[in-house]
């Protein structure tokens, strides 16, 4: 089993300082969904996912340490682009560790892939943050080689 890839890794209590300033930002937001929008520009705009990059940097999902992560702009695995929204999220204030779920897929029908399901005031929605650089929107998450867009009403 990977770590951090099939089950939550805790959210740190010590985080770099330059990311508790991104999140001082996202707690002036007026609700969940401009905080949200707002931590996944943060994360998109910091970090992108890449196919080959995928495989050839695999022995990085072992990677755990914030500060590490948190510093090396450029390519990241989905579940580490995952593990800093959710911190961004939690450390917000505007969400609950208990409200961001990990989910699985399938890319390129070989490859296991992370992404969230997170509650929203309305329902859930889907965010896959590593899948914005293979034309997957904000509210869709990668499978096989497509996007499913849908958000899930169920409470």
């Amino acid at each position: 089993m990977i770590p951090n890839f099939f089950t939550k890794y805790p959210i740190p209590r010590k985080i770099p300082q330059s990311m508790q300033k991104a999140i001082e930002t996202l707690k002036k937001c007026k609700n969940k969904k401009e905080c949200l929008t707002k931590a996944y520009v943060i994360v998109t705009n910091r970090y992108h996912g890449h196919r080959l990059t995928t495989y050839t940097r695999g022995y990085r999902l072992f990677y755990t340490n914030i500060d590490w992560l948190w510093k090396n702009k450029g390519f990241l695995h989905c579940n580490h682009m995952n593990f800093i929204l959710r911190i961004l999220l939690v450390k917000s204030g505007h969400f609950k560790e208990s409200e961001i779920q990990l989910k699985w897929t399938v890319v390129w029908y070989v490859t296991p892939h992370q992404y969230l399901r997170i509650k929203m005031n309305d329902g859930f929605i889907y965010i896959d943050p590593w899948g914005f650089d293979h034309d997957v929107p904000f509210g869709c998450y990668a499978f096989g080689f497509k996007k499913v867009c849908a958000n899930d009403s169920t409470k």
